[in-house]
């Protein structure tokens, strides 16, 4: 359903972005891969999806900390891509801290990456969309958007204010073939998440599901991680015609942790 289109998955060198980045592939996107791993170490990534898939695939390595950065990363995408017709803003930097000792260069790097990145990029991918009549963006955010958690001051803010910079793009785009939606996942399983599961068993002597659970409690009340490739599947749909109409939309796979 994707063949021939091309998408930008920024912060997509493994984790969610990989699996998101995998899903179009397999739906016939051609890909940009995105992170800050040198180039060589993601051949092989960027060599599997290509032969699997039988779409191109390709890396930019670029810090997306300055706006410079985010130029430079969209200036290759256009070189790399027929057309930028998808665009993933993933790329997300924390620091856990409590507001009193929260340094204030992480604060400006977590609005850099996390927020004005995002701004930027579909600033930059806007125009083309609109010349072609069709464009779909994605601001990936995050529980922690609509529910505030201590200690991670800079996450939750820059996943807030995503929700509203969808929203305003959304009513922007109206009538352009274009949309503009926020994903909101849980917690989903990465190999970060998988090694913090790792490391809860350890601890506390558990079996794998009774760890998950340890570690979802409070949480997700399925009690049961998200599948990547489940996140995935959903950005491949609202790629689809059965999407045209949802736009400005925040659109949670999160186990049922925001209905309590």
């Amino acid at each position: 359903m994707m063949r021939g289109k091309g998408a930008l998955v920024t912060g997509s060198s493994n984790g969610l972005g990989l699996a998101m980045a995998r899903s179009l592939a397999q739906a016939g996107c051609d890909i940009v891969l995105h992170g800050l791993e040198v180039p060589e170490a993601m051949l092989r990534t960027t060599n599997g999806l290509a032969s699997r898939y039988d779409v191109r695939v390709s890396y930019v390595q670029m810090d997306l900390a300055s706006v410079d950065g985010v130029e430079s990363l969209m200036g290759a995408a256009r070189e790399r891509l027929a057309t930028l017709d998808v665009l993933i803003n993933n790329a997300v930097v924390r620091h856990f801290a409590g507001i009193g000792a929260f340094p204030l260069e992480r604060w400006h790097e977590a609005l850099a990456v996390n927020l004005t990145a995002a701004f930027r990029a579909i600033q930059l991918a806007l125009p083309s969309m609109r010349e072609r009549g069709w464009g779909r963006i994605f601001n990936m955010t995050s529980v922690y958007g609509s529910r505030a958690v201590a200690n991670r001051v800079d996450y939750v803010t820059t996943k807030t204010a995503l929700i509203g910079l969808t929203r305003s793009v959304a009513l922007e785009t109206l009538k352009q073939g274009i949309t503009c939606n926020a994903i909101c996942p849980g917690s989903v399983l990465t190999p970060n998440i998988d090694g913090r599961i790792n490391e809860l068993m350890d601890a506390r002597a558990l079996d794998r599901t009774s760890a998950v659970r340890a570690f979802l409690e409070g949480k997700q009340p399925t009690g049961e991680l998200i599948d990547a490739a489940h996140v995935g599947e959903l950005v491949v749909f609202l790629c689809g015609p059965a999407a045209a109409q949802i736009t400005g939309a925040m659109m949670p796979i999160e186990g049922g942790w925001l209905a309590g």
